[in-house]
């Protein structure tokens, strides 16, 4: 049994090798302006690369505060420029993996998101922090890294929305959770082209019928700010972001689809080895007595 999942882990990592090997080139870490030299190679272990494997950036805070000031509490900025981030631009099609370490306040499905609200669609993501910190400011750092690996600058306004996303359903998740926090956000960006014909009062009910088919009850204080991001995304291409949505959850879909297939394979190896062993025990057990 352990030969097995041996060799099927040893193919699924040389694939990862592969995919690594296709797009180191296309790859960037950006690192924290505050950390010291210990804290930098923690970072650089759980990356899983050495440092000078590829092209390294810093982020300082008062880039983040670029993008955070305005949006969330003073104390989840800090002064400090801590969280860092690992990412391999995607070719077209390949879709988001987003990973975290260290991050409490953030979750992958949030970054995920708001990446998507920025314009970037295909890439693999590590965001790490040498000890527990909010990760309000990573996105700034994943914005950095993106556009030098394509050297194409990101729209301004898009990036802005993007973080105000993030912190808006970083702001809901701590009451309702980030599973329903993330759906309903991505449940009205799938909308916009209805709620720019609506007055405030409309798009609240609107929200408010969202709310309720996640069987969620929002605050009036969490209706505006979900009103308020909303009038954010629509000055946006709403028709180019609600395609980039239903691409990235399909995308999800299908990664959950071979996950399953791949648990249900290794139950089956699984079942075929223990039936095999316990007639190999049966035939020694008929010899022994």
């Amino acid at each position: 049994m352990k030969k097995v999942i041996s060799l099927i882990l040893c193919v699924l990592m040389l694939g990862s090798c592969f995919a690594f090997a296709d797009t180191i080139e296309g790859s960037r870490t950006v690192i924290g302006a505050d950390l010291d030299a210990g804290e930098v190679a923690s970072v650089y272990k759980e990356f899983g690369i050495s440092q000078g494997d590829v092209k390294e950036l810093t982020v300082t805070n008062a880039e983040e505060r670029e993008y955070l000031k305005g949006l969330v509490d003073e104390s989840l900025i800090g002064t400090k420029s801590i969280s860092c981030v690992y990412i391999e631009a995607l070719s077209e099609g390949k879709g988001l993996d987003v990973t975290v370490k260290n991050i409490t306040w953030c979750t992958p499905d949030m970054y995920m998101n708001a990446m998507v609200t920025a314009g970037i669609t295909d890439a693999n993501v590590k965001i790490v922090a040498p000890f527990n910190v909010s990760g309000t400011a990573a996105l700034t750092g994943i914005y950095k890294a993106y556009e030098d690996i394509t050297g194409k600058k990101l729209d301004n306004d898009a990036k802005l929305v993007g973080t105000q996303e993030l912190t808006v359903t970083a702001e809901l998740a701590d009451e309702i959770g980030s599973a329903d926090s993330t759906a309903i956000v991505n449940q009205l960006k799938l909308i916009l082209d209805q709620t720019k014909d609506m007055t405030d009062d409309q798009l609240r009910e609107e929200i408010k019928k969202i709310a309720a088919e996640y069987d969620v009850s929002l605050t009036d204080s969490q209706i505006d700010s979900l009103v308020s991001l909303c009038r954010s995304m629509e000055k946006l291409d709403t028709a180019a972001l609600k395609e980039k949505v239903e691409q990235v959850q399909k995308y999800l879909k299908d990664i959950v689809s071979k996950q399953g297939e791949i648990k249900q394979f290794l139950s089956n190896v699984a079942d075929t080895v223990t039936e095999f062993v316990n007639k190999v025990v049966d035939f020694i057990r008929g010899i022994f007595g």
